[in-house]
Formats: C-alpha cells, sequence, structure tokens
C-alpha cells in the first residue's frame, strides 16, 4: 500500500478524489473483517451506513 505521504500521485487528487479513495479503502477493510468473521454483518451494515454517511458517500452505494 502506498502512503500518501511524499506521493506526487496522491498530492495531485483533489479533496474529492482523495474521498473517494479513503473511502473505498475503508470500505474494503470493513468486507475483509466481514469475510473472515471479525465483525457480524449486522456490525457490517452498521459501520458502512456511519461511513458513507460521515463521508458523505451515498452515491457510492448507489
Amino acid at each position: 500500500m502506498t502512503t500518501e505521504h511524499n506521493d506526487p500521485a496522491w498530492d495531485s487528487l483533489s479533496y474529492a478524489e482523495k474521498n473517494r479513495v479513503l473511502f473505498e479503502r475503508q470500505k474494503k477493510m470493513l468486507e475483509e473483517f466481514l469475510g473472515r468473521g471479525a465483525i457480524s454483518q449486522q456490525q457490517y451494515e452498521k459501520s458502512l451506513h456511519d461511513l458513507t454517511e460521515k463521508m458523505g458517500m451515498k452515491e457510492q452505494l448507489t
């Protein structure tokens, strides 16, 4: 995984693009937790809902 620090590609992204990338990373992590049984389906749905709301990404899930 590339860190955002000292990454010209990351620096060139707009705020909205960075937000989308971070949202996708967090969503993938939740999916991995669910797939490994670290969280329940209910916890996944609640966490994804909260993440979506807080990051303003409702359109990403449609």
